[in-house]
């Protein structure tokens, strides 16, 4: 798969490769793009985009950031911060504060430590879905043999239509995923 706006961080992304290697985390290729373990276990991956480079931190709502760097990866994100940059030189003139939120990262993962995900916990169902689960068992024993994430993903796509009509045909458009297992964006 090609991940667009890759070759135009190329320099950038090969500066925070070599940080993340020599800070002993595992790389391995994830959703076509950089990312580093710790254990098996996610820790940050490298995003480009049109207009910047991110290094997502799964857990980052919990590291310790002195330095301020971490910022939210947009507004349903619970856990994962991100640390932007629009160049080469900010790459290295942030390398100190990025290896501390690097270590702080691989503390977290090593004693396990997870963000709060309140609203994974605390679902607003919108009424289409209610109703619908209603009048159909197997699709409200699906929805409920999601993981929470997968529940919250198909509670934000459903929620977001304005109108009642367009919710409901998401929610009869989505009956056979939900029923598979699957979250909104695995269909």
């Amino acid at each position: 798969m090609e991940v667009p706006h890759r070759e135009k961080w190329q320099a950038e992304t090969d500066r925070l490769r070599a940080i993340f290697a020599s800070e002993g985390l595992d790389e391995v290729e994830k959703w076509a793009k950089p990312c580093f373990l710790r254990g098996g276990g996610n820790v940050a991956i490298i995003q480009p985009f049109k207009d910047e480079l991110r290094v997502m931190f799964f857990r980052g709502a919990i590291l310790d950031d002195p330095q301020g760097l971490l910022g939210s990866q947009g507004e349903n994100t619970q856990g994962a911060r991100v640390v932007r940059f629009a160049s080469l030189a900010e790459v290295d003139a942030r390398e100190s504060a990025l290896r501390g939120l690097i270590r702080s990262a691989i503390v977290a993962q090593d004693r396990g430590l997870k963000p709060a995900y309140p609203a994974k916990q605390d679902l607003d169902l919108p009424e289409e879905l209610t109703v619908a689960m209603d009048a159909d068992p197997a699709l409200a024993e699906g929805f409920h043999g999601l993981t929470p994430g997968r529940q919250r993903s198909w509670v934000l796509h459903f929620a977001s239509a304005k109108q009642s009509a367009t919710r409901a045909a998401r929610i009869d458009k989505a009956a056979l995923a939900i029923k598979a297992g699957k979250g909104w964006n695995e269909r």
